[in-house]
């Protein structure tokens, strides 16, 4: 059992816990992602880690209610415990495997879309702990859904925050901000991170490839089991097909079939649309525990 150490709410529906769990916080890198059960028949959750505390043992997860067992989650209290909290999985972001010598040479833009914040904001606290200052667009579709915008104030080098509606910040969408700040303000970047929903990353990696800047995204947003067992998160790089949870969850954001990624978690929601994806893919769709039949 893991004790919720404490709760925060950031809207009407993205909450905040801060998990007590050793051996998660120990290991745990930016970019990698937990598995929570609520009970031990509950749905399994994937979560990117949005922080950690070494000393404290403590792991941090954000999360918006989409479902039952968000939904569920979300009634927890202080003190509460939830039965599993499985990690750290998933690879690392690929800014951990770089020297500090070619992370002081790049000038880094990480542009996060809604509750894609939160994961960002763990490679930016790490990037900064080493001395190295990231500029961050965050981007919301008004001011009421920004969230954590003081936590990453206190890690970025500089924040540009923006809203689709003008309400906060500049007015327009990540994209938009990027572009003025590259055309506008002479900003030069070499590396992106770009965290958030699928269609955004789709269309800020559009735009970053127009820029020509390096990208990486994080596929977490089509991540359903988080073992690579149930091929929701079956997607295709640069012609070969990866699995998000095992393979990931970060990938070169030019290199992906974002129509395909979002074709698949659309019909992935049905039954139907399970078996249609089965015949479709023959044997390379094989796996277990997604309820096609492709375990037997």
């Amino acid at each position: 059992m893991y004790k919720i150490v404490s709760k925060r709410i950031l809207t009407d529906n993205i909450f905040l816990m801060d998990i007590e769990a050793p051996r998660v916080a120990k290991t745990a890198l930016p970019g990698q992602f937990v598995i929570v059960k609520n009970t031990e028949r509950g749905e399994r959750i994937p979560l990117t880690v949005a922080d950690y505390d070494r000393d404290k043992g403590t792991v941090t997860i954000v999360f918006q209610t989409v479902g039952k067992s968000t939904l569920e989650l979300a009634g927890y209290k202080d003190g509460d415990y939830i039965c599993d909290f499985v990690g750290p999985l998933g690879q690392p972001s690929d800014l951990v495997h770089k020297s500090d010598d070619e992370l002081f040479k790049k000038n880094i833009i990480f542009i996060a879309g809604g509750v894609g914040t939160a994961p960002v904001y763990p490679q930016v606290k790490w990037l900064r702990e080493k001395g190295v200052l990231a500029d961050v667009i965050v981007g919301s579709r008004t001011k009421d859904l920004l969230i954590m915008e003081d936590e990453m104030k206190s890690v970025a080098g500089n924040l540009y925050v923006c809203t689709d509606d003008g309400s906060y910040g500049f007015n327009g969408r990540v994209t938009d901000c990027l572009k003025d700040l590259v055309e506008n303000k002479g900003k030069k970047y070499d590396h992106a991170v770009i965290i958030g929903p699928m269609i955004m990353m789709k269309f800020a990696s559009a735009m970053t490839k127009e820029l020509n800047i390096p990208t990486i995204v994080s596929l977490n947003p089509i991540m359903v089991d988080g073992t690579g067992m149930c091929g929701a998160c079956r997607v295709t790089v640069g012609n070969k097909v990866k699995f998000a949870c095992v393979d990931g969850p970060e990938f070169d954001g030019h290199l992906i079939n974002y129509d395909e990624a979002m074709r698949r978690q659309a019909m992935y929601k049905t039954e139907e649309g399970r078996a249609k994806l089965k015949f479709e893919e023959g044997d390379t769709h094989s796996h277990g525990g997604c309820g096609c039949g492709g375990d037997k």
